[in-house]
């Protein structure tokens, strides 16, 4: 690991501005995907600056019709929530399936969605929902946020302060883990919304990050059954193929984790 400057901001105001007065700034939440490429000198910022302790960034709260989680929220604090788990289990569920007990216990839900990794479970719940991501300067819809592997719409000093989930009226999660990391190797967040619509999002599998799976979503909303996925394809096309799995393997999966996610969901 490089030698880095590291500073724990006390205000929005104050990380932005370290971040601006540092040559190659990186915001820290947990660190779960930071420090590691960091450790294998894939990334060598001159200055962290730490968001974790900034007032109003963590917590939890249901309204009427959404579920609004706090950026440095931990998962395992997404993943105990009561009323995480009463009003969108299916969230409470994915958070409590990323990494270890170590990991959910440092890593954030805003961090997890600031670097985008195309492994990461936190992404396809917020697509798939159509979430809202809340920041130092705007709101930015989750269709226009994902832009590409590890590649968002954040500006170098904006900050997520929080993400908004709608509540639908089913969803659930199926991924296959890595056995040693417990990234998605494919992972399938499937939800039907109140206006009867189906959407279905994917991580771990495409070569650009999360994307939709549109054929299943016509699919599911005619027919909101893990049968109806029965006779569906995903094309390997523009898929990741390495030495975890193929593209074709990592297309089958798709549907496989589709058809458990639905059956999950009721």
């Amino acid at each position: 690991m490089y030698a880095t400057n590291y500073a724990r901001a006390t205000s929005l105001a104050d990380a932005a501005a370290r971040i601006g007065a540092a040559s190659d700034g990186k915001f820290l939440a947990g660190g779960q995907t930071l420090l590691a490429t960091m450790k294998q000198r894939l990334a060598a910022p001159t200055d962290l600056v730490d968001v974790t302790r900034i007032p109003d960034l963590s917590g939890i709260k249901v309204t009427g019709d959404a579920v609004v989680i706090g950026a440095a929220t931990r998962h395992y604090d997404v993943a105990t929530s009561a009323d995480v788990k009463a009003a969108l289990p299916a969230l409470a569920s994915l958070a409590a399936g990323i990494g270890d007990p170590a990991v959910r216990h440092m890593g954030t839900i805003g961090g997890s969605v600031a670097n985008n990794d195309p492994a990461a479970d936190y992404p396809a719940a917020v697509l798939a929902l159509g979430a809202t991501i809340h920041t130092s300067k705007r709101k930015i819809a989750a269709a226009d946020y994902f832009q590409g592997m590890f590649t968002t719409a954040l500006e170098p000093d904006e900050i997520i302060t929080a993400i908004s989930f709608p509540i639908p009226a089913k969803a659930a999660y199926a991924k296959f883990p890595n056995p040693a990391s417990r990234y998605a190797l494919t992972g399938v967040f499937v939800a039907k919304m109140k206006d009867g619509s189906a959407r279905v999002a994917v991580t771990g599998a495409g070569e650009g990050g999360v994307f939709r799976a549109s054929a299943l979503e016509q699919a599911l909303s005619s027919n909101w059954s893990a049968a109806a996925l029965a006779g569906a394809s995903i094309p390997a096309d523009g898929l990741l193929s390495d030495i975890h799995g193929t593209a074709e393997y990592r297309a089958n999966l798709i549907v496989v984790m589709a058809r458990r996610a639905v059956a999950a969901a009721g």
